[in-house]
Formats: structure tokens, C-alpha cells, sequence
């Protein structure tokens, strides 16, 4: 009797862990589309937050002179923006869209590892705390710039304690969800799904999930270092105990520049799904894709350097970091070739998320173009640390990055609701958002090369009037993501017309994945959408 209580109550208590209900679902979800959800939630809001940080800033720069902030403050507000950005909303963004839908396209039930992924999580939250009470604690927020270098950032208040310590919270949440995506892709692939049929969006998070294991122990290394210099009287960064400065660069950067990559190639898979589904054919060149991708991520490993042209390093170095970053370019300028080449002939339509893909690669081209002038040694001494710089990487970064989120929310939200977001708001959030960015962001390159510097709270009168095309630009921008939350998001995750079963018409078998080698159908007469 006893034992048929006992199966009894743990039938029950079974039944009672698959479905939580209120906000056990929600803190105990081991369930890969509610973490997904979670993950896309704190990314909007750290996307908020960071945004307003921004606004901050161009608010102050709207005129020379200081209107509201002291530069102290000013720098607080850079710094953070930037790690809130990166760590905050970039990044779990895409481990939000990681565990939506690696598992549904390779065929597994979940994700590998349920609790793992339910800690991955709900680390975040606590560390995006401790960033932002760094505001609030004695000296204010570390305004040592994103990258945090040393010896600055030795001799920071407590603020710098809690940056420290978040970032390593964040790292420990990468790490285990990398270790989580990995194994799920190798060892729960549906059968007959060989890596090289793999959709292209899980063959690029398994190669970014390589390098998130590989790199966030070297950040932790050098922010561990950081503290140790800060609190227990070693000379890691301190020239005048025997340490360098300089090696704070270029560990940081060991980190950092895989670390742009980490935050493109979840974007370079969206992109890959979302082209061939309006255009009407599968990717051109699928496996070249696949060897661009793991070429980029090698390369990104030996460019780290080229972040340090004016520290002094030997001419040689020089060379080798230039010529390793301009070499870069050519598995970059594949894919794009890859994704132009699937769109030619085809039977293109644009609906929004084919909007945002075009609009990526049309944004994302000229991005990559000015890391080319920049990766050359002489120019780069020149344009070190001025606004060309902080132009080159929010062209990479937003219109890299977050119109590749764009593109795969639109694409995937029918999927993930069950309803249609509407499609004339949706147009109006990328036309928006498209026009104002280059508002915001393409006289940057004008003011970098009259010599404006990064991360001054005044400037001469000169750059006045950039500065505020600038300053309008980035409101508009920000309005643009006001009104994707209010009138896009919000009113599909509630209602809205009830998605088919295939959203994308015409490319039936081929919205959500496209396999390689290319399917046997052909379009003789392309359909067209209703």
C-alpha cells in the first residue's frame, strides 16, 4: 500500500514540475522556450536602460559646453552604456533566440542540460543589478570605458568592486549556456541530421558558443587581476611594482575582439534563414558559409592587437595585426557575396523580417568597410580613439547585431506566439529605425576625422552641428524602439491575428529551416504571396 502512495505522490509531484504554473513557471522554468522568453525579456530591458544611458549622453553633447553633467559623470554614463549593451542586451538577446530555437531545428526535445540552462538564466538578473547599483555606491559607477583599462580602472571607488563582480556573474551565465548549446547541438541532433545539414543559424551558435567558452575565462582573468592590484597588493597592471599596463590591453583584448564576433555571428545565422525563405531558394553556397564562419571565428583570435596600434608596439607587430585583420574581411566578404548571390533570381518579397536582413546588409557592408580603414596601422594612428571609431562599431553593432534580433524576432514570433504581428507597424519600426541610425551615426565618421575625440563630455564649436544631427538622430532611434515595444510586441505577445502554419507563404518547407544540400523541388513558376 505504502509503495502505491508513494508512486502516487511522486506521479503527482512529476506532473507538478512539468507544469508549474504563475512564477514557479517562470523561476523554475526548465522548459527551453520559457528561458528563451526570459532571456528576450531582460534583453529588452537592458536594452532600455542602455538606451536611455545613451540618450544621456547626447543629450550633454546636443551643444558645447556643460549643460548637464560633469565629465565625471559623463564617463560613468559611457561605461555602462557599453557593458549594459554587451552584456546585458546584445549577447543574452542571443541565447534568448538560442534556446527558442536550436532545439526545435535540430530536433531535440530541450535543451541538454534543463537546470543548467534555468541557472544560466537567472544569474543575469542579479548581475545587471549589481552594474546598476554601481550608481549608487561612493564615487559612483566606474568610468574607466567598457574596456575598463588599468591603471584607471586600479584606482577607481567601489563602483569598480561591482563591475568586477557582475562581469563575472555574466561570465559564469555565458559559459554554462555555451556548454549547454554545444552539447545539445552534438549529441541531440535529430537522426540523419548531419552537422553539415544543420540550419545555418545552429552551425553559427555552435561555433560562437566555442568561442564564449574559449574567451570569458580570460576576462575573468584579467578583471580577477584588476582586483587583485585594486585589494591585495599585487602589480599585475603597476609599472612601478614590476607590472605593465600594457599587458591589461592585451589580455582585455584576447577577450574582446572574439568577443565582436560572438555578438555578429548569431546575427550572420538569422540572416542566413531569413534570406533564402523571401527569396524563394535555398542559401547559395551553404557549405562555404559554414567554412567562412569557423574561419572567422580562428581569425578572430589573432587579431586582437590591432585595438592597440599607439600603444608602441614593434613595427613588425604592427604589420602582423594589420595584415591578420584586413585578411579577416575575405570570409566575411564570402557570406555577403553568399547572401546577395541566394537573393539574385529569386522571388523576392519584403516583409519585415526580409526588411531588416536586406537592411543588416546593407548597413552592416559599410560597417565593415570602415574596420577595413581602421585595421590599416597608419590611418588607425590618426583615427585612434576619436568618433570614426565609435561610428565603425555601432554600424557593426547595432545595425550588425540588433537588426539581426529585429530580423529573427519578426521572423520567429509567429512561431513563438501563434499570432502575426502587424506588418504595416513593423515597416514603419525598420524605416524608422534604418533612417534615424544613419541620422545618429554617419556624421560620427565626419567628426572622427576632423579629430573629435571618443568619450568627451565638450567639445569646439566646430563640431556643433554634427554633433546635433547626431544628438536628433539618436532620439528618433530611441522613440523607433518605444514604439516597436508598444505597438508591435506588446500587442502580438497578447493577440493578434492567428499565424498559419506556414506564415511565410510560398516558401512552403522552407521558412524554418533551409537544409543542405539544396531540396529536389524546384520553382519552375515562383509563387507569389497573397
Amino acid at each position: 500500500m505504502s509503495s502505491i502512495a508513494v508512486g502516487h505522490t511522486d506521479d503527482h509531484a512529476h506532473d507538478h514540475d512539468h507544469h508549474p504554473s504563475g512564477w514557479r513557471r517562470w523561476l523554475l522554468a526548465t522548459n527551453h522556450k520559457d528561458i528563451g522568453t526570459l532571456y528576450l525579456i531582460f534583453a529588452l530591458a537592458m536594452l532600455f536602460e542602455g538606451g536611455v544611458l545613451a540618450l544621456a549622453l547626447r543629450t550633454e553633447l546636443f551643444e558645447p559646453g556643460l549643460q548637464f553633467v560633469d565629465p565625471e559623470l559623463f564617463n560613468q554614463f559611457t561605461t555602462m552604456h557599453g557593458l549594459i549593451m554587451v552584456f546585458g542586451a546584445i549577447m543574452p538577446a542571443f541565447v534568448g533566440f538560442a534556446n527558442w530555437q536550436i532545439p526545435l531545428m535540430v530536433g531535440a526535445p530541450d535543451m541538454a542540460f534543463a537546470r543548467m540552462n534555468n541557472l544560466s538564466f537567472w544569474l543575469l538578473p542579479p548581475a545587471a543589478v549589481l552594474l546598476t547599483a554601481s550608481f549608487f555606491v561612493p564615487g559612483g559607477a566606474t568610468s574607466a570605458g567598457w574596456t575598463l583599462y588599468a591603471p584607471l580602472s586600479v584606482q577607481m571607488g567601489m563602483g569598480m568592486d561591482l563591475t568586477i563582480f557582475a562581469i563575472h556573474i555574466m561570465g559564469a551565465s555565458s559559459i554554462m549556456g555555451s556548454i549547454n548549446i554545444i552539447v545539445t547541438i552534438l549529441n541531440m541532433r535529430a537522426p540523419g541530421m548531419t552537422l553539415m545539414k544543420m540550419p545555418l543559424f545552429v552551425w553559427t551558435w555552435l561555433i560562437t558558443a566555442y568561442l564564449l567558452i574559449a574567451v570569458m575565462p580570460v576576462l575573468a582573468g584579467a578583471v580577477t587581476m584588476l582586483l587583485t592590484d585594486r585589494h591585495f597588493g599585487t602589480s599585475f597592471f603597476n609599472a612601478a611594482g614590476g607590472g605593465d599596463p600594457v599587458l591589461f590591453q592585451h589580455v582585455f583584448w584576447f577577450f574582446g575582439h572574439p568577443e565582436v564576433y560572438i555578438m555578429i555571428l548569431p546575427a550572420f545565422g538569422i540572416v542566413s534563414q531569413v534570406i533564402p525563405t523571401f527569396s524563394r531558394k535555398p542559401l547559395f553556397g551553404y557549405a562555404s558559409m559554414v567554412y567562412a564562419t569557423s574561419s572567422i571565428a580562428i581569425l578572430s583570435f589573432i587579431v586582437w592587437a590591432h585595438h592597440m596600434f599607439t600603444t608602441g608596439m614593434p613595427v613588425t607587430g604592427q604589420l602582423f595585426f594589420m595584415y591578420a585583420t584586413m585578411l579577416i574581411a575575405v570570409p566575411t566578404g564570402v557570406k555577403v557575396f553568399n547572401w546577395i548571390a541566394t537573393m539574385f533570381r529569386g522571388s523576392l518579397t519584403f516583409e519585415t523580417p526580409m526588411l531588416f536582413a536586406v537592411g543588416f546588409l546593407f548597413v552592416f557592408t559599410m560597417g565593415g568597410f570602415t574596420g577595413l580603414i581602421l585595421a590599416m596601422t597608419p590611418i588607425d594612428i590618426q583615427l585612434q580613439d576619436t568618433y570614426y571609431v565609435v561610428a565603425h562599431f555601432h554600424y557593426v553593432l547595432v545595425a550588425g547585431s540588433l537588426f539581426g534580433l529585429f530580423s529573427g524576432f519578426y521572423y520567429w514570433v509567429p512561431k513563438w506566439t501563434g499570432h502575426m504581428y502587424p506588418e504595416v507597424r513593423g515597416k514603419w519600426h525598420f524605416w524608422m529605425s534604418l533612417i534615424s541610425f544613419n541620422v545618429t551615426f554617419f556624421p560620427m565618421h565626419f567628426l572622427g576625422l576632423a579629430g573629435m575625440p571618443r568619450r568627451y563630455a565638450d567639445y569646439p564649436a566646430q563640431f556643433t552641428d554634427f554633433h546635433q544631427i547626431a544628438t536628433i538622430g539618436a532620439f528618433w532611434f530611441g522613440l523607433s524602439q518605444v514604439y516597436f515595444l508598444f505597438f508591435v510586441v506588446i500587442p502580438t505577445v497578447r493577440g493578434g491575428p492567428k499565424a498559419p502554419d506556414s506564415p511565410w507563404e510560398g516558401a512552403e518547407g522552407l521558412e524554418w529551416t533551409i537544409p543542405s544540400p539544396a531540396p529536389f523541388h524546384t520553382f519552375e513558376n515562383p509563387p507569389t504571396v497573397k
